[in-house]
């Protein structure tokens, strides 16, 4: 409820005294009563504006939401109620719910205007499209007037009731992405250099007592009548790190479908993590931003919930971008300290400034492999566009891609299609 704000005159009568002069001066030497009489109102409400009291009334608004922890994608009603707590009518009360900027209304409106009697309730629904993230309402801008609509107050009214939205994503489909350390084409566990079970063939020894039967090299036995046993290459589980750039810069330039170049990052981050997880990778999540962001890796039930809790409602992957300085050297610094010694990382970036480059060639100096998975922030020239900005934009991008792959850095363009059909473009050029 409120009832301060900003008193603003309209100016709607403005002039209304001189033409009613010039009515019933006209009306006079014209001897036309009607034109008097047209006179004598447009006096009255001359006369109104100079005396109309100020609209001093109490406005209450409550919000309620279908639910509030939708899915990504799902219809979201909205319901606002808006009440006038004060003894006296509101001639014209105007408001308009403070939407989150992140998500769209896909039907009706959160706006209304209409006259409110003392103690009356308005009701009025509208709907959203939920988003991925933790989406807060703003306060509903309200502007009620006089009756002779000469003065409005303006105001801001915090809504009782629901507030926020908690939309996380629905679990993706698992990508696969090629590890270093592994044969090139292959995805999932390290291939090691010491043998033991596995699928791959490492060497054969002398049979040990204990040794399982499907392992022994019966042909050989049949031909020397000695017992060896086949060795495989050991593989193990990968330690990955996923590193989302979440730096002002990755919210550049919406895409077809509207939306930041860091929504398609995250999206192919989550999509990597459950590949890696399905395959008992220990996989953990980071990023760079302002806002500290840190999972430990792990493998699990427990940990897939955590990441997907993470890649939807973690303040550092807001669908808004941040206002806080990212401090570069020192963010990057207290990653490298975070890393696993035998931590890999995947770092997920629209590359739409040179800092990215330069996190991935020293994550790798410091002995840390870094793949970098980079969806295209310039979709939009394959549009036809003629924005002499985004073509630019799109030749520097491609010259970091081009650097780092150069320099030895795996490098994934993400184009306009799905992740995994950019994943084994990679891997198939990477096994050349």
């Amino acid at each position: 409820m409120a009832s301060a704000g900003v008193v603003q005159r309209t100016n709607r009568w403005y002039g209304i005294a001189g033409v009613s002069l010039c009515c019933i001066g006209a009306g006079v030497l014209a001897s036309a009563p009607v034109l008097v009489l047209a006179g004598v109102v447009a006096v009255g409400f001359a006369f109104a504006d100079r005396i109309d009291s100020e609209p001093n009334h109490a406005i209450e608004i409550s919000r309620s939401l279908a639910t509030d922890t939708p899915t990504a994608g799902e219809e979201l009603t909205v319901t606002l109620q808006i009440t006038n707590r004060s003894d006296s009518i509101c001639y014209d009360c105007r408001t308009i719910d403070g939407v989150p900027p992140a998500l769209t209304v896909s039907d009706g409106s959160p706006r209304l205007g209409r006259p409110l009697a003392p103690g009356g309730t308005v009701t009025t629904e509208y709907t959203i499209t939920a988003e991925r993230g933790v989406h807060e309402f703003d306060d509903c801008w309200v502007s009620i007037g006089n009756a002779t609509g000469t003065l409005v107050r303006q105001l801001r009214v915090p809504a009782t009731g629901q507030s926020s939205v908690s939309c996380v994503p629905t679990a993706p489909q698992p990508v696969e992405c090629a590890l270093y350390g592994q044969a090139v084409g292959s995805t999932g566990r390290i291939a090691t250099q010491t043998g033991g079970s596995g699928t791959e063939f490492h060497a054969v020894r002398e049979y040990r007592r204990g040794d399982p039967p499907s392992r022994i090299d019966w042909n050989r036995a049949a031909r020397t009548g000695e017992l060896s046993t086949i060795e495989y290459v050991r593989e193990r589980a990968a330690t990955v790190v996923v590193v989302v750039d979440a730096r002002a810069p990755a919210y550049c330039n919406a895409d077809p479908h509207g939306q930041p170049a860091i929504e398609r990052a995250i999206d192919g981050a989550y999509a990597i993590t459950e590949g890696l997880l399905r395959t008992t990778n220990r996989v953990g999540v980071s990023a760079l931003s302002p806002t500290d962001c840190w999972l430990e890796p792990s493998t699990g039930d427990d940990h897939r919930s955590q990441l997907r809790k993470l890649f939807g409602t973690h303040p550092a992957l807001s669908p808004t971008a941040p206002t806080e300085p990212y401090l570069p050297l020192t963010m990057l610094k207290q990653l490298r300290h975070r890393l696993p010694s035998d931590a890999q990382v995947v770092l997920c970036t629209p590359l739409a400034d040179s800092y990215p480059a330069l996190a991935g060639r020293r994550l790798t100096a410091h002995g840390y492999p870094t793949t970098i998975v980079s969806p295209d922030p310039t979709l939009s020239i394959d549009d036809g566009t003629d924005d002499p900005r985004v073509a630019i934009a799109a030749l520097e991008r491609a010259e970091r891609v081009r650097s780092l792959r150069n320099d030895g850095i795996r490098c994934i363009d993400w184009r306009n299609e799905p992740i995994q059909v950019s994943v084994e473009r990679a891997i198939r050029r990477w096994s050349r």
